[in-house]
């Protein structure tokens, strides 16, 4: 078939199998292959042994034979590889995608030929390398931490390992015929996706690639995008096979029993979801309160014994007694999974003899601390709950313990593995039986429910092939689930890969300075997956203007001229106001007015909320944000709103919905985000001291449609002179405003009676702009804004020394090129202007760690002189560099900016360790988790051997030696003990 959205440099096309339909989930073993083709590309393979292009089939000597038989999906990707043709692994956790990695890598050593393996993770580079040992021997490792074997035939590595060798223009590479490229959703990554972009962009067209995925709804469109990209043929593999099929189970919190949703065979029992709606209903007047989710403050791991009440409790009692184990139950807490493991305090899942082996093992693992760290309390408790065959699993645990309860759950040890999401990654560690402790999740932005695609990634873990008839996932719910939402989580359509491409400036940098053929910023802009999807959806849009101008021709014509113009002069007040509420709603401008009792106007994108009533203020918060999306960090405004009425039952947040007449609605305090303040009025309205009752909140409605009645022509709004703004670009603003206002008050359509005449007129209005705004997005490429971007931030290299006016890379420019792990403006910055030189190595390791993003302390921060002053400077330098960006027309925002970069969590930890402090020292001094603290080390020491080649680079070799001591004085202990894997 032809590719739908077909792009002219390639003509690119999509050949489909005809004999491999779409399977129904968990029934068929059939898979679906397709292939994206170059035009004019003419296959040199024989049919008798590689089939064709839409049909390969391999009927040669195999480069590897497996103990089991493959499945279809298995042998379509082999015979794809044998092709030498790039091909898309699609397919769920435990599926078997790893077994087609491996026949790529035995191919290349039969051919003799190296091949590489990246992954998005160290821990689970670790994990593969030791995989991989056992089957090929002649196996490597590179990550930021380790290097084994660099000149092994088969190289496992971090992506990042990968794009640094293609800036450098690594040897390696030469000889490379295959890269294999595990958890390839992992380009989705908001921060780190752009790495694996680069990555696919740079590489040499003569190297083939295989892509391994969890399921996702549009692997046609990325085979596409590498097939432009190479041109060279890519497939794609996709199975929705199950090898285990898997049951669903919802239990209600609080009350008895499971109900089964949906079985093995994918039907919805919807007699049974009825069954448990009514279960609600009945708890919801007697058990209001009395049962626990196990939840509670504070950190276990320390003290904490269970009561063996909990939900939790007595699910895995039950999963124990009917031999459902192993069992993995996610939490989206840390602390949580620590609390739950603890609660089970009465529960024994090991006879003696596997206790024993978890001790001999344990005892093993831990022979590689020092003696002193083998009674840290993480270690001591560890032990008597690893016995009972219980453990907890999170990336706040010591690398030791994680790996170890990783180990013994593959040995069968450990029977209930209480674990985040990140225990799904990587790694086939199945169980009998998953349980979901919430099916909401915070994301740092809100809480909501998990996604289908996060919901197959963790219900995978469920069934283990050949063991298990059936997987079991049980879901814990805690309140009334629409159909539809549990349905689509389970049922519903993996997500699509959507490209999260951005420009860096280590990555504009390093183009700069290689400036050669396809190393250029233009270059990657060009063809990376984001434009690709971009010119894909130009049909829709198309597709969209034609239907938006039948409307627009439908609707009545009259007064056409003048509804146009008046609609224009309202748009071009709403674009002013915009800019100028901008500049109102900076904290340090507006918090000032924003007291209790002031009017204020809401609007979230294109919906306006109408006027509300200013309660409180707070700092934003670390829990959900109620209706708006979070927009950054900031402060939350605690405002009354006109909500639909009883849209806050059953303990659902209020839906603010914009007052109509005639409509009856109710007032609610919803939490609202500075950018979305639209207007302040200079009025203040006194609220009651308890907003609880609905009367009180009803008399500020009613105060509200009497000021809307007293000022017909709008509330007075407070303007920038009476908030003391005196800046120029403000106060023309305000003058432009007002011009406008005066010409919007004289229109003859605003005193237009005809209200159906003006709804026609304003639809008529909306119309055009959505074509205008459409034709517009159609003309202007993205391509656009991201040259212009590209433009802004060479401004900002230029401006800050980095390159010179002809855009050559100067000896700062040539520092930051090797800094990839923390803020390169800014540690150049310091490097060049002498903070560093005024420290010593140990004041070093401590301001560099502010450059690592770790978790945030929730504890009061009070340094020592001699850290405070440096991190002084280092603010100060990043808000200049903040200001600097935004004068180059960058969207930054200066305290954000400085927040974001500069994290000084863990300064004091890192300086006492740098002196000498042993790690039970150091862990007292902080409430972050002692996995993150020895996750943050690691990264620094990879950070500060970043700095002491920049120094090298610049020939700074005071710099380069007081970093190189830094780094030696934190490399020592727990923190950088060996891998168990390793």
């Amino acid at each position: 078939m032809e590719s739908p959205g077909k792009r002219k440099e390639s003509d690119s096309h999509v050949v489909e199998n005809p004999d491999a339909k779409r399977p129904r989930p968990s029934l068929s073993r059939t898979c679906v292959h397709e292939v994206a083709v170059p035009s004019a590309y003419a296959s040199n393979k024989e049919e008798i042994i590689h089939g064709t292009l839409s049909n390969p089939v391999y009927c040669g000597d195999m480069a590897k034979t497996y103990p089991f038989k493959l499945d279809p999906f298995q042998q379509v990707s082999i015979a794809c590889l044998e092709r030498k043709e790039s091909v898309l692994v699609s397919a769920h956790t435990s599926a078997g995608k790893t077994a087609v990695a491996e026949y790529a890598i035995a191919m290349a050593f039969r051919d003799k030929q190296r091949v590489l393996y990246t992954s998005p993770l160290k821990a689970l580079s670790n994990q593969k390398y030791r995989e991989l040992s056992q089957e090929f021997k002649d196996v490597g490792l590179m990550t930021g931490d380790v290097t084994l074997s660099p000149n092994a035939s088969c190289l496992v590595m971090t992506t990042e390992i990968l794009r640094g060798m293609l800036y450098r223009g690594s040897e390696v590479l030469k000889e490379v015929a295959w890269v294999i490229f595990d958890e390839i959703h992992y380009m989705k990554d908001r921060e780190r996706g752009v790495v694996w972009e680069e990555s696919i962009i740079f590489l040499p067209p003569a190297i083939k690639m295989v892509f391994l995925s969890a399921t996702m709804s549009n692997a046609t469109e990325f085979a596409e995008w590498i097939c432009y990209l190479h041109k060279q043929p890519c497939h794609v593999v996709y199975t929705d096979f199950r090898p285990t099929p898997l049951q669903h189970y919802v239990f209600p919190v609080g009350g008895n029993g499971l109900y089964l949703v949906i079985d093995e065979h994918e039907q919805f029992k919807e007699d049974n979801f009825m069954k448990l709606q009514d279960s609600f209903v009945k708890q919801k007047g007697s058990n209001s309160g009395k049962f626990s989710n196990g939840k509670s403050g504070g950190r276990i791991a320390k003290s904490g014994s269970g009561s063996g009440g909990s939900d939790i409790y007595k699910i895995v009692k039950m999963i124990m007694e009917r031999k459902f184990h192993p069992v993995i139950v996610f939490s989206f807490s840390r602390r949580e999974c620590e609390q739950h493991a603890m609660s089970m305090s009465k529960l024994d899942f090991n006879t003696d003899d596997e206790k024993d082996m978890v001790e001999h093992v344990f005892r093993n693992a831990i022979l590689c601390l020092s003696e002193e760290d083998r009674s840290l309390p993480a270690i001591e408790l560890m032990l008597p709950l690893l016995k009972r065959g219980i453990a907890v699993h999170h990336s706040g645990l010591l690398p030791v313990l994680k790996e170890l309860v990783e180990l013994l759950f593959q040995e069968g040890l450990v029977k209930a593995l209480f674990a985040t999401e990140t225990f799904a990654m990587g790694l086939n560690m199945p169980a009998k039986t998953v349980v979901f402790t919430s099916v909401k999740k915070w994301d740092g932005d809100s809480h909501r429910y998990i996604g289908s695609g996060e919901y197959i990634q963790m219900s995978g873990r469920a069934g283990r092939r050949g063991k298990d008839e059936r997987g079991i996932c049980i879901i814990m719910v805690d309140e009334q689930m629409e159909m539809n939402t549990l349905k689509d989580m389970i049922l519903g359509k993996p997500a699509p890969l959507i490209s999260t491409f951005r420009l860096s400036y280590y990555s504009i940098l390093n183009l700069m300075s290689r400036a050669e053929g396809q190393f250029t910023a233009e270059h990657v802009i060009r063809n990376s997956f984001h434009q690709f999807q971009y010119e894909k959806g130009l049909p829709d849009i198309r597709n969209k203007v034609m239907k938006l101008e039948e409307e627009a021709a439908n609707l009545e014509a009259t007064g056409e001229v003048e509804m146009a113009e008046y609609h224009k002069l309202k748009l071009e007040i709403a674009q002013l106001e915009k800019k100028m509420m901008a500049e109102m709603t900076r904290p340090e401008r507006i918090l000032y007015f924003l007291l209790p009792g002031r009017l204020v106007r809401v609007r979230e994108g294109g919906t306006d909320w109408g006027w509300g009533v200013v309660v409180n203020v707070v700092k934003r918060p670390t829990a959900g944000l109620g209706s708006f999306p979070s927009r950054g960090g900031g402060y939350i405004v605690d405002t009354l709103l006109h909500c639909s009425q009883g849209s806050s039952e059953n303990g659902s947040r209020p839906k603010p919905c914009p007052p109509s007449p005639g409509e009856k609605g109710e007032m609610h305090v919803v939490p609202v985000q500075l950018p979305l303040i639209a207007s302040l009025s200079k009025l203040r309205i006194s609220i009651p001291p308890d907003l609880r009752p609905m009367e009180a909140r009803q008399s500020i409605l009613l105060a509200l449609q009497e000021l809307g009645s007293r000022f017909p022509q709008g509330l007075p709004k407070l303007n920038p002179k009476e908030m003391g703004i005196e800046d120029a670009e403000i106060l023309d603003l305000v003058n432009q405003i007002e011009e406008f206002e005066k010409k919007i008050c004289s229109h003859p359509l605003h005193k237009a009676k005809d209200v159906n005449q003006m709804k026609c007129f304003q639809r008529k209005a909306e119309v055009s702009h959505e074509i205008q705004q459409l034709k517009l997005k159609m003309r202007e490429s993205q391509l656009q804004k991201f040259h212009d971007e590209l433009k802004n931030r060479s401004r900002v290299l230029k401006k800050m020394g980095h390159i010179d006016s002809d855009g050559v890379v100067q000896l700062k420019g040539r520092a930051a090129c090797l800094i990839d792990t923390g803020d390169e403006l800014l540690v150049t910055e310091l490097m060049f202007n002498g903070t560093f030189n005024d420290l010593d190595h140990h004041q070093i390791a401590a301001l560099t760690s502010c450059f690592i993003p770790c978790d945030k302390s929730n504890e009061q921060i009070h340094l020592r002189t001699e850290l405070a002053g440096p991190l002084q400077q280092l603010q100060d330098n990043a808000r200049r560099i903040a200001e600097i960006q935004r004068e180059c027309k960058l969207e930054v925002h200066v305290e954000e900016y400085v927040e974001s970069t500069v994290r000084p969590y863990l300064m004091d930890v890192i300086y006492c360790w740098s002196k000498g402090a042993t790690f039970e020292e150091v862990i007292e001094m902080t409430d972050i988790f002692e996995g993150s603290i020895v996750r943050s080390a690691r990264r620094l020491d990879e950070f500060l051997n970043q700095l002491r080649a920049a120094a090298h680079a610049v020939g700074d070799a005071n710099l380069e030696s007081k970093f190189a001591a830094a780094s030696d004085s934190i490399r020592r202990g727990i923190m950088f003990a060996n891998s168990l894997y390793l």
